[in-house]
């Protein structure tokens, strides 16, 4: 009888896109959803924060209880991985450059520790998504940024970028499958074709005239990627209309503690004229960096309170072993960091309610799942909806003009 496997993922969207991929190697065990039955965990795991970390340990000790072999791989794998292994906490580890080797591995008697190393491509596509509405492609790997206080490079690799005819073909055949909704993901998927002569904006435009493609999202790009080429697409009906551009801050004296390549005067710009073509506006943010004095916060505040931000991925600092950021005198306690983070998100949470009620046009929704009595999904501008509906909508595609623009979230009665 084969063995049961089940996977685990944590963190970005890129790891879900490694997660299928992988599935897409195993040959000689049954992949199974239900985790209590599973004789083998795959743990794809992330390690941008401590916490992350921290919750991919204590999701290795509940597996462990249960008596299943762990394998780990992801981010993770590269930062805390020989630690685990060394604690004999872990079965095997497994590198990014390893996934094609998954099987054999798997079928290993003897303890592994297989890192491979961090300049490979993946060759294989994903072609469906199991639980998911929406497709997700890899277009790149890695990333060639220094900040500060980012482990990520450094488990992850320079920046490098799949072939353009492989994403193309990759798209096509889950447009075909029905995906109507494709999610770009990487590391840093702004670089994309800057060692291969494309860009983004060359990519997306090729991606918007395959038949089946209603709408393009894409993952976090930086102020300094939105060139020539990617305004030129930014009026197409096809593209989200959200983008999420990394700041990460809005003091200019903290940007350049964090060795950020952009500026805020040129960001605010550039938020402003995405703004005023209709655009929902993301970003990232940390608080709680070396550095971050009382007078650099003000700045900061000041500064973030003028930007059209109408969605938030903030946190509170946390030092990363092998980074520079980490060899800094500490920031500010913890209290105070979550103070500043709050402030934040209710100055976001505010702006996104003033969005929407100024945007009250025809939502475009995917809807993806029912959580309680509602169907749930995701307009054009990436703000979720809330449909009562009798009839059962998941996966539906629909276009709601009549809704309620409440608090939390826009919510919609159809009759049908």
């Amino acid at each position: 009888m084969m063995q049961k496997i089940f996977f685990k993922t944590f963190g970005c969207r890129t790891n879900i896109y490694d997660t299928e991929l992988m599935k897409s190697y195993v040959k000689d065990y049954e992949i199974t959803n239900d985790e209590e039955i599973a004789d083998v965990v795959v743990i794809n795991s992330c390690t941008v924060t401590n916490s992350a970390d921290s919750g991919v340990r204590n999701y290795i000790n509940g597996v462990k209880r249960r008596g299943a072999k762990v394998i780990l791989t992801g981010c993770g794998a590269v930062s805390k991985g020989k630690e685990l292994f060394d604690k004999d906490a872990i079965f095997g580890v497994m590198g990014a450059s390893q996934k094609a080797n998954i099987n054999s591995l798997l079928s290993s008697k003897q303890r592994f520790f297989e890192l491979g190393d961090l300049n490979s491509i993946d060759k294989n596509i994903v072609t469906s998504y199991e639980n998911h509405t929406k497709a997700f492609i890899k277009i790149q790997e890695g990333c060639n940024f220094a900040c500060s206080y980012c482990i990520i490079p450094s488990v992850r690799g320079k920046a490098r970028s799949m072939d353009e005819n492989s994403i193309i073909n990759e798209a096509k055949i889950l447009a075909a499958n029905g995906y109507n909704e494709l999610v770009l993901t990487g590391t840093n998927i702004g670089s994309y074709g800057k060692d291969t002569g494309s860009s983004l904006g060359r990519l997306l435009a090729n991606l918007g005239k395959i038949p089946g493609i209603r709408r393009i999202r894409l993952g976090s790009i930086e102020p300094s990627q939105i060139d020539e080429s990617f305004r030129e697409i930014l009026k197409e009906s096809w593209l989200e209309r959200h983008l999420h551009i990394a700041l990460q801050h809005t003091s200019e004296k903290m940007l350049r503690i964090m060795r950020r390549r952009n500026q805020a005067f040129s960001d605010l710009e550039l938020f402003n004229e995405l703004s005023s073509l209709g655009f929902a506006l993301g970003t990232d943010f940390i608080v709680g960096h070396p550095g971050e004095s009382e007078e650099i916060w003000a700045e900061a505040l000041e500064n973030f309170k003028k930007f059209p931000l109408t969605h938030l991925h903030a946190f509170a600092y946390s030092p990363r072993a092998n980074t520079h950021s980490a060899t800094m005198k500490a920031g500010v306690g913890g209290d105070v960091a979550k103070e500043r983070l709050n402030l934040l998100k209710q100055i976001t949470a505010q702006n996104n309610l003033n969005f929407r009620k100024r945007h009250k046009e025809n939502l475009k929704v995917l809807v993806e799942k029912k959580n309680a009595d509602l169907y749930e999904g995701f307009d054009q501008f990436y703000n979720k909806l809330r449909i009562d509906s009798a009839r059962d909508i998941s996966k539906e595609w629909l276009e709601v003009g009549e809704y309620e623009v409440q608090n939390e979230a826009n919510y919609a009665k159809i009759q049908f």
